[in-house]
Formats: C-alpha cells, structure tokens, sequence
C-alpha cells in the first residue's frame, strides 16, 4: 500500500493511547492524525528489508535478545518488568555476543576520570580499548572560524573539539565498535556522520544536570519550568 499523501508527518511524541492501546504496540491499536504505523506503509516496508542486509540482521537479533536480556523473571505470568542490568553492563554484553574485541571510546576531555573508569570496566569484561578525547590534535578553533566573543577562555588560543578526527582516528584503528562518552551537541553528530563503525552513546554532555539531561524533562513543570517556559 503505498503511503497516504498529505498526511500529517509522523508525530508519534503527542499521542496519547495508553501504550496497551497504541496500533504499534498491539494490533488491535489504534492510531492518531500522523501515526506512522498507519500511514507511511512504505517506508515502513523499506526499512523491514533492510534487515536483510549482511550484517543488518544480526545485529538487530542481537540488538533486540540483549533487550529482553535485561529483565529478570521473564517467565512469571503474568508479568512485570523487573529490569537488572545498567547501560554499561548491556552494553559490555551486546558487544561480547556480536563478538567483538576492539572497542573505540570517544570520550570529552572533561570525562577524563569517567573515561579512565569505564575504560577499566571494559577492559574487566574483556575488550581491547582505543581511546581519544575530543581535543586531541590540538587543533585551533580558528579553523573554524570561531572569534574571540565566542570563545570559552577569551584572549587564548582555544583548542577545538575535533569530532571529526576523532571518529576517523578510530575508523584507522580498525576498532569493532564506538562508545560515545560525553561529546557535546553538534561534536556527537560530526562523529556519527564521519564514523565508518557502528556506535552508541553511554552518556551525552550535559552541564548543569551532571550529564544527566532527562533531570530537566522529568522536572519540566517544577525547578525547570524555565525550560519549557523560555518566554516567561
């Protein structure tokens, strides 16, 4: 079926079915104005071949069995989520059943004791670690023409975070898979454009909250009223 023309894009973040009545979750579902489910059928069967790709399908099986793997109990019914494992320990685990050995860590130069640590973790669970944090190189920021009204230490010949080096560094290492830790925003998106390796994030760069940026959105309507309020 091909997809309904002039239809309203995909908005799946303001439906609000309760996730038992939602059409992608169960098929007797049901769909709002801009649910993708129900009107972009042929992008949807575009990405379902994809998953036949080399590689594509494996990755996804073991993408989707070390989801499940994170629960306890699964075999209680009925069931409740009892959820077990952190993200660093799910994503040690994901890495050793898609086999890998050789893993890149990007890392931001202000995570430089987190990167120390979860470089050892990895290394405890048995991987090979590549490591580079962002202002390797040394490169100016006048490259990029950054002056001085936007420079973080005014009056200093600032050094870049270089993203793009980073992810190519590690495309030349030849390491299995990336693990993002703390880039900033824009830096992330250089590095996942130029990075020939498959990647996740373990943490983003977040300032204020302790790199923890859903604190802001679970709090939207308290202490950071501001954020979604930036007129008031």
């Amino acid at each position: 079926m091909a997809d309904q023309k002039n239809s309203a894009p995909p908005s799946c973040a303001v439906c609000d079915s309760p996730v038992g009545e939602k059409i992608c979750y169960t098929e007797q579902g049901k769909g709002h104005k801009g649910c993708p489910t129900v009107a972009c059928k042929q992008v949807l069967e575009e990405a379902n071949q994809a998953y036949g790709a080399g590689g594509v399908q494996e990755f996804a099986h073991t993408a989707s069995a070390q989801e499940a793997a994170c629960y306890a109990n699964r075999d209680q019914q009925p069931y409740v989520m009892q959820p077990t494992k952190t993200r660093i320990v799910e994503t040690c685990e994901f890495a050793r059943k898609m086999g890998y050995q050789r893993i890149g860590l990007a890392f931001c130069l202000g995570l430089c004791a987190e990167a120390k640590t979860v470089g050892e973790i990895l290394e405890a669970h048995g991987f090979e670690v590549v490591s580079v944090c962002c202002k390797a190189g040394r490169t100016s920021k006048d490259l990029i023409g950054i002056t001085e009204e936007d420079k973080i230490y005014k009056g200093t010949d600032e050094s870049m975070c270089n993203p793009i080096f980073q992810a190519k560094l590690l495309n030349k290492e030849q390491v299995d898979f990336n693990i993002l830790l703390g880039l900033c925003v824009g830096h992330d998106s250089l590095f996942f454009q130029f990075s020939q390796i498959p990647t996740t994030v373990l943490a983003v760069k977040d300032r204020v909250t302790g790199h923890n940026p859903l604190a802001a959105v679970y709090q939207a309507d308290s202490y950071y009223r501001k954020v979604r309020n930036p007129t008031i």
